[in-house]
């Protein structure tokens, strides 16, 4: 198993891409930690994954220390922390309230950053970590309805770049993941029929990424597999971001 005996934090892993992950890592041996603003979600996952459960807000320094600090004890060590847990919006710019984008840029960057640099700060102790921030497309490209989340998300990927280059020299190694649609139960709530047809349309798969196909991504990131790629964003969405004009060139 490629991640034998290590521990492994993920933030958000209550459910959605985040519970995927953890049972991802699992499989390859870690034991983890589900650290969610919903207790009761993540004590479900835990038991499931004979893992442990925290009651977590990204977004609450003291909160985000205890976490770090109820690892340690319980375990003496963190090998990898994945930076999950964030919010979805979908309104038009001119729309969007000044507290939903406080909230948004709060749950979705400065909680990565608030547990990113707890977390980093015992990983450069022991010489020794990955952190896998999870991004998305919306930061990539403009897309409508997505003001206060792309610019989280694109905050993440320059957020990655930095805490690679400082902390790479010190043994920990940190990238992304950025997830183009992927078929979960916050996508289907978010996405009418129209919003989805519009992305198969782009999508050269023609279907919505697994939870699963992101986990594996996340295995990948946080094994020994990935030990010479540092602040890379691996951009897992079907083919979405990098295709132009889809047509049939021989319809009329």
């Amino acid at each position: 198993m490629k991640l034998k005996n290590k521990i492994a934090i993920i933030t958000g892993g209550g459910q959605g891409i985040g519970e995927a992950i953890a049972t991802a890592l699992s499989e390859e041996g870690a034991t983890v930690v589900i650290a969610d603003i919903n207790l009761e979600n993540a004590q479900t996952v835990a038991i499931t994954l004979n893992g442990h459960a925290i009651k977590l807000d990204v977004t609450n320094p003291d909160n985000v220390q205890t976490m770090v600090n109820e690892t340690l004890q319980k375990f003496d060590h963190i090998d990898i922390l994945v930076n999950n847990a964030g919010i979805g919006q979908n309104r038009p710019f001119l729309d969007t309230p000044l507290d939903e984008w406080n909230q948004i840029l709060n749950v979705n960057l400065t909680g990565p950053f608030l547990c990113g640099q707890a977390v980093a700060r015992e990983m450069v102790k022991q010489k020794a970590g990955k952190i896998i921030n999870i991004g998305s497309i919306s930061g990539q490209l403009g897309a409508q309805g997505r003001s206060a989340y792309g610019a989280s998300k694109a905050g993440i990927m320059q957020l990655t770049r930095i805490m690679a280059v400082e902390l790479a020299p010190h043994g920990v190694y940190v990238n992304a993941i950025s997830p183009g649609p992927v078929d979960t139960e916050q996508s289907r709530a978010m996405h009418t029929q129209s919003t989805r047809q519009s992305y198969l349309n782009r999508i050269p798969l023609g279907r919505y990424g697994s939870r699963e196909e992101i986990a594996a991504a996340a295995v990948f990131l946080a094994s020994d597999d990935s030990n010479f790629v540092v602040g890379h964003i691996l951009t897992a969405d079907g083919g979405f971001k990098m295709a132009g004009l889809t047509f049939d060139p021989q319809a009329e």
